[in-house]
């Protein structure tokens, strides 16, 4: 990415202010939590909810648990104690998403020895008349209970970006933006930080030619990356502390498909490392020797017909243990023994890859992991390596459980031109006939290097479509990521954007109609970000395919959004989008006469990646070609909303107004259909709350 040049302003002036959250008694292995079946039909608006538990990071003697768990629709950011069974988890800050200037919101959280955890803390800032979202680290010790600021003196615009932990030293490598030099404050330095008393020291100063550094596993910063306003995109490297950083490469990737090689583990062989590469297509995993960039033996792992995603090392930093990667779903390959071990226990158990390692103790006796099918939203457990025992620590979602909700599945597709696309199917589960069936097609945002998967996800979008009576679909159209350079590459072609990108969702609806799974004249399009564009360039071209539209926080004047990300960006950064020869044609904002599908568009007023000029054109110009509101588009501006949309309340306001537009224009049940006499009624334990909602 290029560097974006922020100013700032008296940032290290700014205090910490957190809401102190209450305890609430942990969820334990209770029968009474389970729910294990809803025949009911599940409210919309359930499916908005806060995940109840996420990400619980054990400490590295196995004692603690580090977790962000949901109350009344707010994440507080806590520690469960193990050694106390029983004993309600500590909650230390509230975690709540920033809408207005000056609000905080805690980002990602880990350990820094067995006595604190640090947790990153970003803030939206008027910054000369623009929002800007900025980042600061903060310590919490667990003897103390005291809050303390890391390097926030003099920091800038980023100084939240943690690269290296010593558990023993209990400091961390921290790079962030400076002020001390004025020259110089959009480029990073490294201060090596003592989370404990907060005193920080100089470890690698600013380089104009350096936008991230990377450090080995002893803490040895020993590669630096940078990025030109041209394209190119350099990387330094250097075999020791003693020696000077030396350009190695420094190479424009015109197909913006993360060709340049980035050092991942460094081993303990003299400039061999650990790292993934497309060079060969799909991504895989290789040892290189990173002075000459040279390729060492044959590539260590690979995944037919898919990339590899992180790589995990050791806790030493110098041996590769597990690759993260995602065929029909996220899965995790390991080397080393003990963990393959275990992991094929629970494949046995669970499932195969229904059961993720997310974070062990230091000598790995302890670990914390998911355990899931992708039809539901699973739970947390512990697992005792030495006893054998697997506690459950809390369900994700907070209501639904361990319920198993509509089914999905991964089905591969010709699009019209024989290319094939992969999409995610997901089936209404009270119409288990599965013929003929209302659709909602689901582009993803991005586009580009992103994709959907199998899996209930923070955004279950999918699943609170399917529960109304539609199939679902997912198309990993042309561009989309996990598939190869090629596959990107295909949606970047000057016919890509809009056009055969958007060609790929259509034929979704020939090919599976052709199935006799979907009925192609009963369908909806509906996403969010490019989806929304996606979905907005499907009302407008394609109005006789769908019956109705829901877009949220779309592109939709590309010129404008191309002048806009230009001043963000650079100009080869604003390329990084739309890539049409003609993005006049491309963009609906500029298309709005002639007959559109009706489409609800609804907007984040505080969006601070896609402005609110976007929706506010689209409105202002379907109005000016004769477009009524009300009746051919519906105009939702959500006042406390941002482009994440991880706030409960926002979030169920975009789900329900999706369920309320696709029932005027396609409703899921109609009286030819065959099951028309038996749609389910909502669930009676839901009917209190779905009522409530209503209101």
């Amino acid at each position: 990415m290029l560097k974006t040049k922020i100013f700032s302003c008296g940032l290290a002036a700014i205090t910490l202010s957190f809401a102190l959250a209450a305890a609430a008694p942990a969820q334990q292995a209770k029968t009474d939590l389970v729910v294990t079946g809803i025949k009911g039909r599940v409210p919309t608006e359930v499916f908005g909810k806060r995940p109840f538990m996420r990400s619980p990071q054990i400490s590295p003697d196995g004692t603690k648990i580090a977790v962000m768990m949901s109350r009344n629709g707010v994440d507080n950011l806590g520690i469960i104690d193990l050694t106390k069974p029983g004993s309600p988890p500590k909650f230390f800050v509230r975690a709540e998403e920033f809408r207005e200037a000056g609000d905080r919101t805690v980002g990602s959280w880990n350990w820094v020895g067995n006595r604190t955890v640090i947790f990153t803390l970003a803030s939206r800032e008027h910054i000369f008349g623009q929002l800007r979202d900025l980042r600061r680290l903060v310590a919490y010790d667990l003897e103390s209970g005291k809050l303390t600021p890391l390097a926030w003196e003099d920091a800038s615009t980023d100084a939240g970006d943690v690269i290296h932990r010593d558990h023993k030293k209990e400091t961390i490598l921290l790079q962030r933006r400076s002020l001390r030099n004025k020259q110089m404050e959009f480029d990073p330095e490294v201060v090596s930080v003592d989370v404990r008393t907060g005193k920080f020291t100089t470890v690698v100063r600013p380089n104009v030619l350096v936008d991230d550094w990377i450090p080995d596993g002893n803490g040895v910063i020993r590669v630096g990356l940078g990025s030109s306003e041209d394209g190119k995109q350099r990387l330094m490297y250097r075999s020791n502390e003693n020696e000077q950083f030396k350009t190695i490469s420094n190479e424009k990737d015109t197909t913006y498909t993360g060709a340049q090689i980035v050092p991942e583990i460094f081993t303990k062989e003299p400039d061999i490392v650990y790292a993934t590469s497309n060079r060969d297509n799909y991504r895989r995993v290789y040892r290189f020797n990173i002075k000459t960039m040279e390729v060492v033996g044959n590539p260590v792992f690979q995944v037919p017909g898919y990339d590899v995603g992180d790589l995990v090392a050791s806790k030493d930093g110098s041996r590769l243990i597990g690759v993260r990667y995602t065929s029909n779903k996220e899965r995790t390959k390991w080397f080393d023994p003990r963990l393959a071990e275990i992991q094929k226990f629970f494949d046995e158990d669970f499932g195969v890859g229904d059961a993720q390692i997310l974070s062990t103790s230091e000598d790995e006796t302890k670990l914390t992991l998911h355990v899931g099918k992708t039809s539901d939203p699973g739970a947390y457990y512990l697992f005792d390596t030495v006893s054998g025992k697997l506690t459950v620590l809390g369900y994700y979602h907070p209501e639904l459980k361990d319920a198993q909700m509509n089914p999905t599945e991964t089905v591969r597709y010709k699009a019209s031109d024989g290319l094939e696309i992969e999409a995610i199917i997901t089936y209404p589960r009270h119409r288990p006939h599965r013929k003929n069936l209302p659709v909602i097609v689901m582009p993803h945002g991005g586009p580009f290097g992103v994709r959907d998967q199998e899996e209930f996800g923070f955004f279950p979008w999918h699943q609170s479509m399917a529960e109304l009576g539609y199939v679902v679909i997912q198309p990993n159209y042309r561009g989309s990521g996990g598939y190869g350079r090629d596959f990107v590459k295909e949606g970047r072609k000057s016919n890509g954007y809009g056009l055969r990108m958007q060609d790929d969702l259509n034929d979704a609806l020939t090919w599976f109609g052709q199935k006799g799974l979907i009925d192609p004249s009963r369908a909806c399009i509906m996403g969010w970000s490019y989806g929304g564009y996606a979905t907005a360039r499907g009302a407008q071209r394609d109005p006789k395919l769908w019956k109705c539209a829901i877009a949220g926080a779309g592109v939709y004047d590309f010129p404008m959004m191309k002048a806009y990300d230009t001043d963000q960006f650079g100009s080869f950064g604003a390329s990084y989008q739309a890539t049409s020869d003609n993005l006049v044609a491309i963009s609906s904002a500029r298309n709005t006469d002639g007959p559109w599908s009706p489409i609800l568009i609804l907007a984040a007023e505080r969006d601070a990646r896609i402005p609110m000029s976007q929706s506010k054109t689209l409105v202002s110009r379907l109005k000016g070609s004769g477009k009524v509101e009300g009746k051919d588009f519906r105009y939702v501006v959500q006042p406390k909303g941002t482009h994440n949309l991880p706030y409960e309340d926002v979030h169920i306001e975009w789900l329900v107004e999706a369920e309320k537009w696709s029932d005027r224009f396609n409703p899921a049940y109609i009286p030819s259909d065959v099951d028309y006499a038996t749609k389910p009624a909502i669930d009676p334990r839901f009917q209190s709350g779905a009522s409530a909602a209503k209101r």
